[in-house]
């Protein structure tokens, strides 16, 4: 039987998870799923006086923290990693009170980090209704000949959350003047010119803007002047 070696830890008592079967050097049980080495010698959980532990697998941070930090006395469990020649984490024994406490804190977390989503849900639900109509109104402001349905649409294709358009650049959402006749000029090239055909036929973006400016800034112009009493 090779030797036992006892792996260094710096995170105080430490508790072996055997690669190979084991028997108590005290008691004689086993075979033993976990093991502590006194002496160079195994023994079994309740004989080196931690059978009163509770093992809790890696894989939760928070609540292994917060289980070691409520227990008055806890141990790491390693296993050998033969293939890398090294011993591996692989939870931690804890008071299983502690354990209990822990997991409440951790429930509560769980319950306020799920309140406050909701809560961001709801302003962002908030946002986006108020900040199209923000938009739309500044339009209308800037191109007062916009109509209305079609100064709406605009504002709602450029503010649309996370398709990173104009709208939700910091300029668009600052409402700046250039930000929004950027949005409006998109949109007539799009709607009111040949541009999207001129792509499809193979003409290079730079050529097809070019060959669609003056259009575009034909409609700006018209809609640039008033069209009250115009319905």
């Amino acid at each position: 039987m090779a030797p036992l070696v006892t792996p260094s830890s710096g995170s105080g008592l430490v508790v072996i998870q055997p690669l190979r079967r084991k028997h108590c050097a005290a008691c004689r049980r086993g075979p033993l799923s976990l093991l502590v080495v006194e002496d160079g010698t195994p023994r079994c959980l309740d004989c080196a006086d931690l059978g009163h532990l509770v093992f809790l697998p890696s894989g939760d941070t928070a609540l292994t923290r917060r289980s070691r930090e409520e227990s008055a006395l806890s141990a790491v469990v390693v296993r050998l990693n033969r293939r890398r020649n090294r011993y591996e984490r692989q939870g931690v024994l804890v008071e299983e009170e502690a354990l209990a406490r822990a997991e409440e804190r951790c429930l509560a977390d769980s319950e306020a980090r799920s309140r406050r989503r909701a809560r961001d849900t709801q302003r962002r639900a908030v946002e986006d209704v108020r900040f199209p109509e923000a938009f739309t109104a500044e339009i209308r402001r800037l191109f007062p000949g916009c109509p209305a349905e079609r100064a709406q649409g605009i504002a709602a294709h450029a503010s649309l959350r996370g398709s990173g358009r104009v709208g939700r650049s910091a300029a668009g959402r600052a409402l700046s003047e250039e930000a929004v006749r950027s949005a409006v000029a998109a949109s007539v090239r799009h709607v009111d010119t040949p541009y999207d055909q001129l792509l499809m036929s193979g003409v290079p973006r730079k050529e097809a803007r070019r060959r669609t400016a003056g259009k575009v800034e034909t409609v700006l112009a018209e809609w640039g002047v008033s069209d009250e009493g115009v319905d």
